[in-house]
This record gives C-alpha cells, structure tokens and sequence, in this order.
C-alpha cells in the first residue's frame, strides 16, 4: 500500500512540476486536431463534389488522389513531406508538415464520407429541382449538399477523434505536440514510464471530453427521421 501511494506521488509531482509542458504539448495536439478536422473536411467536401460531379478529368484527377493518400500510411507521407521534399528545395518546420500531412490525409477520408452521403440523396430530388427551373448546381448546392453533410456528421465526428488520438505521430518528425513535451521531460528526468502514463492519461480525459461534445452536437443536428428518429 505505501508503495502504491508512493508511486502515486511521484506521478503526481511529475505533472505537477511539468505542468505547462504538458499543457504546451496539449495546446499544439488541440490546435493541430482543431485545425487538420476544418480544413480537411473543406477540401474533402470539394473532393467528393468533383468526383461524383465533375467532369472525367477532374473526377479521374480527385479519385487518384483519394485512392492514393487513403492507400498509404499516414507515416509515410510525413516522412516524404519531411525528409523527401528538401533536397528539392522545399522545407517545411516540424509543425508545417504536421499540419500539411495531417490534413492531406483526413481531406481523402473525409471525401469519401462525404461523396457516400451525397450518394444516398434520391436522385428524384435532381428532378424536382430541375422541374423547378434550377441548375444542376444549384441542385447540388442548395439541396443535396446540405443533406449530404448532416448525413456525414456522424463520421466526422469519429474522424475528429480519430485525429486527435492519431496526432501523437507527429512526434516522430519532431512537432511540439503531448508526446513530444513528454519525450522531452523523460529525457531529463528518465522517468519514462510515468511520464508517458501520464500524456496517456491526459490523451484520455481529453478523448472522452471530446467524445461527449461531439455526440451532443450530433444529437443536435441530426435529421429528424433519419436513422429510425420519428419525424416532427
């Protein structure tokens, strides 16, 4: 038992005396995830509109794309963006290729979340809209898209936290995220198992933070008569 209170203590003084460190590795995860999920999920939406929608070319040009990141390990992009890109004269910090890396690989999985919700619009719905004297898009902007998109929360949401966990590989090419700081204070204190216990534990409050705020603006938005909801 005292030993167990003993250990309990120094994981405790540990974040304690670490304590903006840690909140500094924190702040670059949060701001990287916050950033990554925008800015993906705007370019996944403008991906899955020229594959399903846009000519041969440019459906061609977004499906290669897709098929490419998502067919790939995200480490290996980091890595070609990081140490490949240099030699050719382009370099990018740490965090630049974080951000850049991160969100060319959510853009291709959001695209595809995106392009299967516009699939499951009723293509009836193309009819009546044109009936009414409306482009094609215009169909694709003012009634499609938007029901696309709330169809597509759901999966976003898992996305966001799918990066936030994921986030953690960027400390592999050195940006200042959780498990970087940690990687920092273990190698002055070698204290590594209760440090990276600790980065664990805050990954987890975070997560489960996260996960509640999520579901709730899911509930929030959701379409009511979707999913077996009673329609009001």
């Amino acid at each position: 038992m005292l030993e167990f209170l003993t250990e309990e203590y120094m994981i405790i003084d540990i974040f304690v005396s670490n304590f903006w460190t840690f909140m500094s590795g924190l702040r670059f995860t949060f701001t990287l995830t916050v950033v990554v999920m925008t800015a993906g999920t705007i370019l996944g939406v403008l991906l899955a509109l020229g594959r399903s929608y846009g000519n041969k070319i440019l459906s061609f040009l977004c499906t290669a794309y897709i098929e490419l990141i998502r067919g790939t390990p995200m480490l290996a992009q980091l890595f070609i963006l990081y140490f490949a890109l240099p030699p050719y004269g382009i370099n990018l910090s740490a965090a630049q290729v974080a951000y850049l890396g991160f969100t060319l690989n959510a853009s291709a999985y959001q695209a595809e979340y995106t392009r299967g919700s516009l699939e499951s619009v009723e293509t009836d719905q193309f009819k009546s809209a044109y009936s009414l004297g409306m482009s094609r898009w215009q169909t694709i902007f003012y009634i499609v898209l938007p029901q696309a998109v709330r169809w597509s929360i759901p999966a976003w949401t898992n996305e966001f936290i799918y990066i936030l966990k994921y986030t953690s590989l960027a400390y592999i090419i050195g940006a200042p995220d959780l498990m970087t700081q940690g990687k920092f204070i273990a190698s002055r204190n070698y204290q590594f198992f209760r440090v990276y216990l600790i980065a664990a534990i805050i990954y987890l409050v975070i997560v489960t933070i996260s996960t509640w705020l999520v579901d709730r603006l899911e509930d929030k938005i959701r379409i009511p008569g979707f999913r077996g909801e009673e329609n009001f």
